[in-house]
């Protein structure tokens, strides 16, 4: 019977696993005449735990910062200066490893 128990268990957590779609490990944002910016994506999962973090201004879709940006409903540097600058400088205040904090270090032409 705790066999039975223990495989159910592991069973129901796997189909969990399974489900999870923590998307891609890295993106590639495309940013017009800046250059594109390469965005290691589960690295920022790992660091962050929240995906509401940034996920609050787009969905969890890809291409959703192009989309919203073609509508009008996201600002051009939007996510960018309200998002990524501000928590790489907030961590790097903090004596905390930190990401880039100026538009040249993501942006690659």
């Amino acid at each position: 019977m705790v066999l039975l128990i223990c495989a159910a268990t592991l069973w129901v957590a796997g189909l969990s696993i399974a489900e999870t779609n923590n998307g891609a490990t890295e993106m590639v944002i495309p940013s017009g005449n800046q250059g594109d910016v390469k965005f290691p994506h589960h690295q920022h999962q790992e660091a962050l735990k929240d995906c509401m973090l940034c996920h609050d201004l787009f969905p969890q879709q890809a291409g959703s910062i192009q989309d919203l940006k073609q509508k009008g409903t996201l600002a051009q540097k939007q996510v960018m200066n309200k998002q990524c600058v501000k928590c790489h400088k907030a961590k790097k205040e903090a004596g905390e490893k930190s990401g880039p904090v100026t538009c040249a270090q993501c942006h690659v032409k």
